[in-house]
C-alpha cells in the first residue's frame, strides 16, 4: 500500500522496517472511533466552507459504507497498512478519488489518533462500568440471602470478632462503588476533544473545533494545541484505575481460594467456574480465581511500561506514543473478560453456612464482647482487658472456650459476672448487637445493601 506521505521520499521503506513501523494489527480496532470522528471532521470542513458540502456529503456516505462493510466481514485489514487511520484514508480514496483526498485538511495522524484514542477508552470504560455494576448486583444478592450468616471475621489472618457473611462480601461491594466513581472521574477529565490542534500547532483554517467537539459527545476541546496531541495522561488516569480494579479482584480472589479449600471450606464454587487434576480425581481447584489474581500482574505491567514510555518524552508527539495502545488495550481487554467471569462466578457460588458458624465458635472471637460486659458493669476497659485476657489463657489449658465455661470460675476472675453473660457472648448477640454505622449488625448491613445497589 502507498505511503500517504511518501512524496519526500526516493526510496522504499525497507520491508522488515515498515512491518516494524506498522500498528494496525492493533489500533484496527479503534476504527469505529476513527470514521466516527472523520465523519465529525467533514461535516466541520463542510460547514466551515472549506470543503463543498457535495464533498462532504460523498465522504461521510462513504465513510458508512467502509464502516458497514469492515462491519459485515466484506472488508478486512488483510491489504495491510500503516495503521488504522492511512487504511481507512486509502479506502476512502480508492473509492473516490480525489475527493476523498480532501478529508484530511485541517487535520494531522497527531490530534487523529489522540481523539481515536479518547473515545475508544471512552466506550470500552464505559463497558467496564457495565460489567463493575453487574458484580455489584451478584454481591449484592448473595448478601441479601446472607445477612444473618455467622463467620469468623479476621485480621492477619487469625479468627478475630465474629461478623455477618454478608457484611463480609459488602466490603468488596464498596471496593468496586469507588471503582465505578474512579472510571466515571478519569473519563470526565479526558472527555475534552484534540481535533483540530493539528500536528502540534494548529492550522490556518478557520476551522470550528466545538462543532467536532459537540458532535461527538466531548465536553469542550483541549486548550492547548501541543497538549492536545501528547498528552495520555487519560491513559495513565485509566491504567491506574484498571490496575486498581484488578487489585480488588485479587483479593477477592485470595479469600475465595481460601474459603474454597478443605482447611476453611466455607463456600463451594460452581462446576461451571472450576476444573479438576488430571491425575488426582478428587480435585475441585477454583482455577477462574488464581487466573484472576495472576492476570493482575499484566494489568500493573501494563500501567508500568506506559508510564515508563512517557517519562522521557519531550513535546509534542514522537513515536513512542504507539507503545501506549498495546498496553491498555490489553488491560482492557484483561478487565473486561475477569469481570465477566466473576460476576457469575459469585452469583452461582454456595455459601457453607453451617462449616462458617462452626468457624466462628472457635477460636475466642466473642473475647471482645466479653470485655464490653465487663465495661457496661462499670470496669474500666483496660482493666476488663487484662482480665478477658487470663480467662482466655485459663480456658485453652482447659480445653474450654468462652461459652461454656462455668460461671463460678468466671466469678473467680470477676464478681460482676453473672448469668446473662452467656447470652452477651453468644455469637448471634455479637453480631446483632454491632449497632454502630458500617458495622455487621443488621441494619447497617440493610444500608450498605441499598447503599450499593444504587450503583447497578
Amino acid at each position: 500500500m502507498a505511503k500517504m506521505w511518501e512524496g519526500r521520499f526516493t526510496k522504499e521503506l525497507d520491508k522488515q522496517a515498515d512491518d516494524f513501523n506498522s500498528s494496525l494489527h492493533f489500533d484496527c480496532k479503534m476504527y469505529k472511533q476513527d470514521i466516527k470522528g472523520s465523519m465529525a471532521h467533514a461535516t466541520m470542513l463542510s460547514a466551515q466552507k472549506i470543503i463543498s458540502e457535495s464533498d462532504a456529503d460523498i465522504i461521510i456516505s462513504t465513510l458508512q459504507s467502509i464502516l458497514d462493510d469492515i462491519d459485515s466481514g466484506a472488508l478486512d485489514f488483510s491489504a495491510g497498512g500503516e495503521d488504522i487511520h492511512m487504511f481507512v484514508e486509502a479506502e476512502l480514496t480508492k473509492r473516490i478519488g480525489d475527493t476523498g483526498k480532501r478529508l484530511h485538511t485541517a487535520r494531522s495522524r497527531n490530534d487523529q489518533v489522540a481523539l481515536d484514542i479518547r473515545l475508544y477508552l471512552r466506550d470500552e470504560t464505559n463497558e467496564i462500568i457495565t460489567l463493575l455494576k453487574d458484580l455489584i448486583g451478584a454481591i449484592a444478592e448473595q448478601a441479601e440471602q446472607h445477612q444473618s450468616t455467622i463467620m469468623p471475621g479476621y485480621t492477619h489472618l487469625q479468627r478475630a470478632q465474629p461478623i455477618a457473611f454478608a457484611h463480609q462480601i459488602l466490603a468488596y461491594a464498596m471496593m468496586f462503588t469507588r471503582d465505578i466513581t474512579r472510571l466515571s472521574d478519569a473519563l470526565k477529565h479526558m472527555n475534552y476533544s484534540p481535533l483540530g490542534s493539528c500536528a502540534l500547532a494548529g492550522t490556518t483554517f478557520d476551522t470550528n473545533r466545538e462543532m467536532v467537539a459537540e458532535a461527538l459527545d466531548f465536553d469542550g476541546i483541549t486548550l492547548n494545541s501541543i497538549d492536545g496531541v501528547s498528552d495520555r495522561d487519560f491513559c495513565i488516569e485509566l491504567m491506574a484505575a484498571y490496575s486498581t480494579i484488578m487489585m480488588h479482584l485479587s483479593r477477592f480472589s485470595e479469600e475465595i481460594i481460601l474459603w474454597s479449600s478443605w482447611e476453611f471450606k466455607f463456600i463451594e464454587l460452581d462446576d461451571s467456574y472450576t476444573t479438576g487434576s488430571s491425575i488426582m480425581p478428587q480435585k475441585k481447584n477454583s482455577d477462574m480465581a488464581e487466573l484472576v489474581r495472576g492476570k493482575t500482574g499484566r494489568v500493573y505491567g501494563n500501567l508500568m511500561a506506559t508510564l515508563t514510555m512517557l517519562k522521557g518524552l519531550p513535546l509534542a508527539y514522537n513515536k513512542d506514543m504507539q507503545e501506549d495502545k498495546e498496553a491498555i488495550f490489553d488491560s482492557i481487554e484483561t478487565v473486561k473478560k475477569c469481570l465477566s467471569i466473576f460476576a457469575p462466578m459469585i452469583a452461582t457460588m454456595r455459601v457453607l453456612k453451617e462449616n462458617m458458624y462452626k468457624a466462628a465458635q472457635e477460636g475466642f472471637i466473642n473475647a471482645t464482647d466479653l470485655a464490653d460486659y465487663l465495661v457496661r458493669k462499670g470496669l474500666p476497659f483496660r482493666s476488663a482487658y487484662k482480665i478477658v485476657g487470663q480467662i482466655v489463657g485459663y480456658c485453652i489449658e482447659n480445653g474450654l472456650v468462652l461459652d461454656n465455661m462455668p460461671l463460678p470460675k468466671y466469678k473467680e476472675f470477676s464478681e460482676l459476672f453473672d448469668n446473662d453473660l452467656y447470652n452477651e457472648i453468644s455469637l448471634e448477640t455479637c453480631v446483632e448487637k454491632r449497632i454502630s454505622a458500617g458495622g455487621t449488625g443488621k441494619a447497617s448491613i440493610e444500608t450498605q445493601i441499598e447503599y450499593v445497589k444504587s450503583f447497578c
